[in-house]
């Protein structure tokens, strides 16, 4: 148990600062309407990258679409990530597309810089992400396949002398043993949920994007009046689960793969007028969502270190 909990204080150091991303979000103004991309890649010992690309929405109840795709890998973006495609609502999955090229020498940055429209009402909204693509811990290096050596060829023997018979080729024996096949690599590890907390003046909503090489799980979410509610997340899906919001209200987190667990209290934003309807929190107020924040994402990366330690137990 004290090594559970020496592995927790450090994983709660990082997952802090990996974070502070989805913290920005949380305390963003409320016209912010962006896109939200992400990429990874993985290279070959030959300079071989294959990057992937994935972009969700800032937005969860209207969709919008893309308009700008600028990308420092040459060639073109393949799957459904293109100019002009819907970009849905967050949790409803995200856009994906993938980009192949060799380099020679070192592997540059590579980023990509995603624009995208929404209307809302009469009003229209513009946004811009840039993002940089990170190596991926999940994509086994592909190696070209040695050469069999070839097959020696025969020299013609000579004619045997008339009173020496030819010497017969020994055939081999039934006993040699097989030669011995290639140890099998070992798993690739599970890849990293990213959790984001989100609250207004009438919601606390708290979601989960899945990478498609994720582990599946199950978040139980239970108020201080006992309202219980499951968020059951997926590989390659995003997920969410909203609370109405009020004062006091605390929600603990408990998740089916870990013993722990974290309780995360909503915090009001300041401009509410008691009408409805409000915006995300900004100001000093934002300071009380990020240690929430922080603590759910610390909860993620428990769940991530404890997934990979039991990996034999799931199935992908």
């Amino acid at each position: 148990m004290n090594r559970l909990h020496l592995r927790r204080a450090a994983v709660l150091t990082a997952g802090a600062l990996i974070g502070l991303a989805g913290v920005a979000t949380v305390a963003g103004p409320a016209a912010a309407h962006h896109p939200e991309p992400s990429g990874s890649y993985c290279a070959t010992k030959d300079g071989k990258v294959t990057v992937t690309w994935s972009v969700i929405s800032s937005e969860t109840d209207i969709s919008g679409r893309i308009t700008t795709l600028e990308s420092t890998v040459p060639g073109d973006i393949t799957g459904g990530l293109s100019v002009g495609a819907e970009l849905k609502p967050a949790g409803q999955g995200p856009l994906t597309g993938s980009q192949t090229h060799t380099f020679t020498g070192a592997i540059p940055e590579l980023k990509l810089t995603v624009g995208a429209h929404w209307e809302r009402g009469r009003e229209s909204h513009d946004g811009e992400r840039t993002v940089v693509a990170q190596p991926s811990r999940n994509c086994a290096v592909e190696e070209s396949p040695s050469p069999s050596p070839s097959s020696p060829t025969p020299t013609p023997s000579a004619s045997p002398e008339p009173s020496q018979p030819a010497t017969p080729t020994p055939t081999p024996s039934a006993s040699t043993p097989p030669s011995p096949s290639a140890t099998p690599s070992a798993p690739a590890e599970p890849a990293e949920p990213i959790f984001k907390l989100d609250q207004d003046c009438d919601s606390m909503t708290f979601t989960v994007e899945n990478p498609a090489k994720g582990v599946p799980f199950t978040a139980t979410m239970t108020t201080e009046k006992g309202v219980t509610k499951k968020l059951v997340s997926e590989p390659g899906k995003t997920t969410s689960v909203t609370f109405d919001a009020y004062q006091g209200l605390k929600v603990t987190v408990k998740y089916d793969v870990v013993e722990d667990s974290e309780t995360i209290p909503y915090t009001q934003p300041e401009d509410c007028s008691g009408q409805g309807g409000g915006l995300p929190v900004t100001g000093p107020a934002a300071g009380a969502i990020a240690g929430g924040a922080v603590l759910l994402l610390g909860a993620g990366a428990v769940l991530y270190v404890v997934a990979r330690r039991r990996r034999i137990s799931f199935t992908a």
